[in-house]
């Protein structure tokens, strides 16, 4: 599981890398521009049109749903599940006789880590045996 707590952290080191290099936003669908539906980042003249079509308010609303801060929220709350299975680990591991809640916990919060890490699946060095 170590190897798996290594690489998701990875993973969210790269999503950070990525969403703190984008424009800081706040994101949001405006209207229709020129083309489409537009997408403004939070300064003039930013922005991204998509096409002038129901489809294309669906992916208006999609892009600016999707900004940098929220990101960033969802990888805070990643790393924060992390943290709390490596120290249930630790409590569980630690004991020569562990309480049964302890061990129930960080299965549980094994299964979310499993959980959370497939959403990355696609990416080089996810294992198929970490699939929840």
């Amino acid at each position: 599981m170590s190897d798996l707590v290594q690489w998701l952290g990875e993973q969210l080191d790269e999503e950070e890398r990525i969403a703190r290099a984008a424009t800081r936003g706040p994101w949001v669908q405006s209207g229709v521009g020129d083309y489409g539906w537009t997408v403004d980042f939070g300064h003039p003249g930013s922005g991204v049109e998509t096409a002038d079509t129901e489809q294309g308010l669906a992916d208006a609303d999609f892009i600016a749903a999707h900004n940098p801060a929220r990101v960033l929220r969802e990888i805070d709350a990643d790393r924060a599940l992390l943290g709390d299975y490596m120290a249930a680990r630790e409590i569980v591991d630690a004991a020569a006789c562990p309480d049964m809640y302890d061990v129930g916990r960080a299965q549980g919060l094994e299964d979310a880590v499993r959980r959370r890490a497939a959403a990355f699946d696609q990416r080089p060095g996810y294992r198929e045996e970490w699939r929840p």
